[in-house]
Order: structure tokens, then C-alpha cells, then sequence
């Protein structure tokens, strides 16, 4: 009996120093670095002896990975993204080590040749470079709700440039947009001067559809850090809004939407209607 009571002594106590070692194994992921310790690369893909809008990044270093390309970002260790300018074009990775610390070290890379098609859109919304965009009051209505995969433009309720100040104060008559292409960079401009700024992408593959099967969105605009102009749901207690659909995106004229999660056919959705600043 004593020497059952002995072995099932030293088990227990075998048990627990394993037990204590997993732990300092687990917490043991990997050490602290800094950004000089980085090891990351952006490489542009040569075809014919040029550097391509293509460019390869990639992580070897041991700590979890945030890319911004300027038009775009990516969490891969791993990934081969699109620029959409020639010339010299910053990359800025942001590391995270396992201790919850962040680490950030930007890249240079020049672009000889757009070689890769560049979606038409971001040289509609940017001009090629800056584009300033403002309220399209040329019928009357620039801002309201009307049918989700309905209507294309306020319906019902219809609200005129000089109200929507009421809507959001400062973001009516006067107010401007600019989007650039460097950076995907986003600049809301009050009517007094104050500016709020942020950065935008879009999504033309992620496109809207009736239920008959008809294109009704084009695309989705994503930004981050501000909203556009009265980027607010008065539904969802006018919560800010950030990703719109695309109803129309030319040179002249741009029209979003926005509808609350699980909105059906002809439920409310809002519009917002822009036009390029002559």
C-alpha cells in the first residue's frame, strides 16, 4: 500500500512539472524584435527589364503582418499586390509581436510601368491624381432615402443641399470631398474649414444584384477614419457610415447607397449624390 501511495506521489508530482513546462513553452513564441530586425521585402516583378506595378511582399520575420500599399492593405506573411502609380511608391508593414507590441518599418518601391491593368475607377474617383467632389444639386435633391435594389436616387424622402446641414452640421452648402491617388488618401472639408481625413478603397468585383439577377451596385467604397459627406444612417441612430455601394461612378457623377444589414428589396435605403468640382 505505501509503495502505491509513493508512485502515485511522484506521478502527481511528474505531472505538474510537465504541465509547468508546456506552459513556459507556450509562452515561449518567440522573442521580442524591433523594426531594424524586420526581415520583410517588397519586390516588383521585372518583365523586360522594367520594375511592374506587381509587387511581391513578403515576411520571414516572426511576428504577425499588417501591409499598406497605399491603395490597398493586406495581412498576409505573404502576398503579391497592385500599385496603381508609376514612380516611387511607400510601403509601410506593420509587425505585432507575440508580447502585443507593434513594429513598423516602411519600404520604397519604384515602378517603371504600369504593365498590370489599373481599374478604370481609380482614375475616374482621383483624376489620375486629386479630384475634388461635391454636392450634385443639379435637380434639386442631393441627399434622402428611397427603394433598397429599387430606386438609384433619393425617392421618398428627398432632401435639398440647404438642408442637409440640418442632417449634419457643416457638411451642406460649401462643403468638398478630395480623393487622392497617393496614399488612397480621403479629405472631408467643412463648410467653416474644418477637414477630416482618412484613407479609401473600393471593391468593383463585389457588386450588388436584384433578385431578378440585374446589376443594380456596382461595386462597394470602403473608408476609414472619416465618412463622406452627411455619412450618416438616420435609421441606426445616425451611426457613422463607412462602405457605400456604387450605384454610379463616372467622370462627372458619383452615386452611393447604403442600407442597413438585412434590408430586403424595397426596404429604406439612403443615397448620397456627388458631381467632380468644375
Amino acid at each position: 500500500m505505501k509503495r502505491y501511495v509513493a508512485y502515485v506521489v511522484v506521478l502527481m508530482i511528474s505531472l505538474i512539472v510537465m504541465s509547468c513546462e508546456s506552459v513556459e513553452d507556450r509562452l515561449d513564441m518567440g522573442g521580442f524584435i524591433s523594426a531594424e530586425q524586420l526581415d520583410i521585402s517588397a519586390t516588383p516583378i521585372v518583365i523586360d527589364g522594367k520594375n511592374t506595378n506587381k509587387v511581391v511582399l513578403d515576411n520571414k520575420s516572426p511576428v504577425l503582418s499588417s501591409w499598406n500599399f497605399g491603395v490597398g492593405q493586406t495581412q498576409k506573411k505573404t502576398d503579391t499586390v497592385l500599385l496603381v502609380v508609376e514612380g516611387e511608391n511607400e510601403i509601410v508593414f506593420t509587425g505585432r509581436n507575440p508580447d502585443g507590441s507593434e513594429i513598423k518599418k516602411t519600404l520604397t518601391v519604384n515602378v517603371d510601368e504600369l504593365y498590370f491593368e489599373v481599374p478604370l475607377e481609380w482614375g475616374i474617383l482621383t483624376g489620375g491624381s486629386e479630384k475634388e467632389w461635391i454636392w450634385d444639386d443639379s435637380d434639386g435633391g442631393v441627399w434622402g432615402n428611397g427603394g433598397y435594389l429599387a430606386n438609384v436616387e433619393p425617392a421618398w424622402w428627398i432632401v435639398s443641399l440647404a438642408d442637409v446641414s440640418g442632417q449634419a452640421p457643416g457638411e451642406g452648402t460649401g462643403a468638398k470631398m478630395t480623393f487622392s491617388l497617393s496614399g488612397a488618401t480621403f479629405t472631408k472639408v467643412k463648410s467653416d474649414g474644418t477637414t477630416e481625413t482618412g484613407t479609401f478603397l473600393f471593391n468593383m468585383t463585389n457588386k450588388t444584384t436584384k433578385p431578378d439577377g440585374t446589376v443594380w451596385a456596382k461595386g462597394k467604397l470602403t473608408l476609414k477614419g472619416t465618412t463622406v459627406l452627411c455619412g450618416v444612417s438616420p435609421d441606426e441612430g445616425k451611426i457613422p457610415v463607412y462602405e457605400y455601394d456604387i450605384i454610379v461612378l463616372d467622370n462627372e457623377e458619383m452615386v452611393l447607397s447604403y442600407a442597413p444589414p438585412g434590408t430586403a428589396e424595397w426596404g429604406t435605403a439612403y443615397f448620397w449624390k456627388f458631381r467632380a468640382s468644375k
